[in-house]
């Protein structure tokens, strides 16, 4: 229905240290779990460094802002791109209002209301009167007079009726389109906006194979291996999924790779897997993505004691997994065959099978599949290691009532049967109200979905950091040698639009997380721009290495055994076109090089 399908494209994913809720890599055949890497953590550079290299800072080094001037005109001036989507941006964008009293009062009242939302519900009441008494209150040193009177006063009755989450939406809206005008104006002026521009240049540098350290295979793809990698700069793991560029031919799948990455690229939730970095090899094409360490449901729900797991765990699950779909169609993207490992074929909801058209209506039958699996330890229609034909998935499907085992309770037997509805027509979820509808189910009466959107609740199971949650190296196979596919230059057009670089909202989220952003968003103690910020100061030269003086050995000895001025003004002329340093450094370079040439000689 004019929906992009997601499948075999995205993985739900809990955004919990460790916890795996989906991990089922796009298009595979093999398990996909990660290892527990984080021995690698500080490997390559160090444990005080966890894992940068020893030339991080001039890997991550600011350009001067001379060279952001293009950047800076074609840059889109968006304030909800700018100050709240990317990371860096929201970030300095804060700082900047920190320098002026009034603008940091709103940034209080929006941080107070983001406290208030993920209050518990016992406690929700006050937060909210806390914070009509710190910002509405005429006489609080706090006080935001940009917020209308009936405004204050809506909130303060919807408060003492029910203090629903949404209670300061209209007044964070006020807040923000206040903040929007002549703030965000003069942010563009600031430093502060001049520091996201090399933030931004920063981010737009070329990514190569050069960027990262590759570790061991994790598993593999339709189109190729997934392995453990590294940034060298900044220490961070993440997954490295490999699409052979001749396999890839052969098998014309270059519009389903280049979808894969553009919805990848699109999606940015906590419960979807992120993609970080797409680029190129001579063999492959690379797309970079988050690595989780605790290995895919499937293998815990039947490789970790008992098949199945607790209702109360399965739930937790669910309700990460809606939370996914929802930012999934929210997009307008349709994920299609959701399900623990994408090799089984028993959970697309009748409709697909049917070839009928549909919405985002097998999403929500894919949840109650997983649901199912996760209470019962198998299948709704298969059993476990069963051998059955597809035919007979898809009649059984279409046509068989599920059973339900004493290990349901009321509610889960509910949802589920709510959730794996034949006629999508009588489907939970696909009344309108989409995950609304999924979310207010009485199974998930104990989950407060703001608090989990936020990362705020303790997961019910942790991954031991000792234990590794996937296949030997050895037991994952080897793919077979492409033979009779060539590349030629009309691959180029279709790698050119793979092949782009950073993703800004991981990247930006990467340099804040492994903490190179607080070590060097450094300004002037007396708040003034420093030398990368004045584009009246000269960009300094670069520093001169020993491989610069090395190739220029040559030379130098040509100039000192002539002694000839017009030759040092060959070597000026040369060192100004190559930003090479002062004349006079030079030349206290060459005598010394001459120097220890002398006394090697005469030794």
């Amino acid at each position: 229905m004019g929906k992009k399908k997601g499948n075999r494209a995205l993985k739900v994913a809990t955004p919990l240290p460790g916890v795996i809720v989906v991990a089922a890599r796009g298009g595979g055949r093999g398990r996909p779990a990660t290892a527990d890497l984080r021995k690698r953590d500080s490997g390559g550079g160090g444990g005080k460094r966890n894992g940068r290299s020893k030339k991080w800072k001039e890997m991550l080094k600011l350009p001067h802002i001379s060279q952001c001037e293009g950047l800076r005109q074609t840059i889109e001036r968006d304030y909800y791109s700018l100050c709240e989507k990317q990371p860096i941006g929201r970030l300095l964008f804060r700082l900047f209002c920190d320098t002026r009293p009034e603008l940091k009062r709103c940034i209080e009242f929006l941080d107070a209301v983001a406290e208030y939302e993920v209050a518990q519900d016992e406690k929700r009441k006050d937060c909210g009167l806390n914070v009509l008494d710190s910002f509405f209150n005429n006489g609080s040193a706090a006080h935001l007079p940009e917020i209308p009177q009936e405004a204050v006063q809506e909130c303060r009755e919807k408060l003492e009726q029910s203090p629903c989450k949404e209670l300061f939406k209209e007044c964070t809206r006020i807040v923000h389109e206040y903040l929007s005008g002549e703030p965000f104006s003069k942010y563009q002026e600031s430093m502060y906006f001049s520091r996201f521009l090399q933030w931004k240049w920063l981010e737009s540098q070329p990514v190569t194979k050069n960027t990262f350290r590759h570790y061991r295979v994790l598993g593999k793809g339709g189109f190729g291996e997934v392995c453990a990698c590294q940034v060298r700069a900044t220490g961070k793991m993440y997954a490295c999924k490999k699409l052979e560029k001749k396999r890839v031919k052969k098998r014309k799948g270059e519009a389903m790779a280049l979808n894969e990455k553009r919805i990848l690229e699109k999606v940015n939730s906590r419960f979807v897997v992120s993609l970080a970095y797409a680029y190129e090899t001579k063999d492959a094409l690379c797309l970079v993505l988050t690595i989780m360490n605790g290995g895919d449901l499937k293998f815990h729900i039947y490789n970790m004691g008992n098949p199945g797991f607790d209702e109360k765990r399965a739930v937790f699950y669910a309700a990460e997994i809606c939370c996914g779909l929802e930012d999934l169609h929210k997009e307008r993207i349709v994920y299609r065959d959701l399900k623990p490992e994408n090799i089984l074929l028993d959970d697309r909801a009748p409709e697909v099978i049917k070839n009928e058209s549909y919405n985002f209506c097998p999403d929500w039958w894919g949840l109650g599949c997983i649901l199912f699996e996760m209470i019962q330890g198998q299948s709704p229609f298969r059993r476990r290691k069963e051998r059955v034909k597809r035919e007979e998935v898809d009649r059984r499907v279409r046509e068989d009532q599920e059973d339900y085992s004493d290990k349901f309770s009321e509610e889960a037997k509910s949802i589920c049967k709510m959730l794996l509805a034949k006629d999508p027509k009588e489907r939970l979820g696909c009344q309108g109200g989409g995950a609304t509808e999924v979310k207010q189910h009485a199974i998930f009466k104990n989950i407060n979905f703001k608090r989990l959107e936020a990362n705020m609740l303790d997961p019910p199971f942790i991954p031991d950091p000792r234990a590794v949650y996937c296949k030997d190296v050895l037991d994952i196979e080897q793919f077979s040698t492409v033979k009779g596919v060539n590349l030629d230059p009309t691959d180029d057009d279709f790698y050119h639009k793979f092949v782009t670089g950073s993703v800004s909202i991981p990247w930006q989220n990467e340099m804040i997380e492994m903490e190179c952003f607080k070590e060097l968003n450094v300004f002037e103690s007396d708040g003034t721009p420093g030398p990368d910020l004045d584009v009246n100061k000269p960009n300094p030269p670069a520093k001169k290495g020993f491989f610069y003086r090395l190739f220029r050995r040559e030379l130098n000895q040509v100039y000192f055994a002539t002694n000839d001025p017009q030759n040092e003004e060959e070597i000026d002329q040369e060192m100004s076109e190559n930003k090479r340093g002062s004349r006079e450094s030079k030349l206290k370079d060459m005598k010394a090089i001459r120097s220890n040439e002398t006394m090697l000689t005469q030794t």
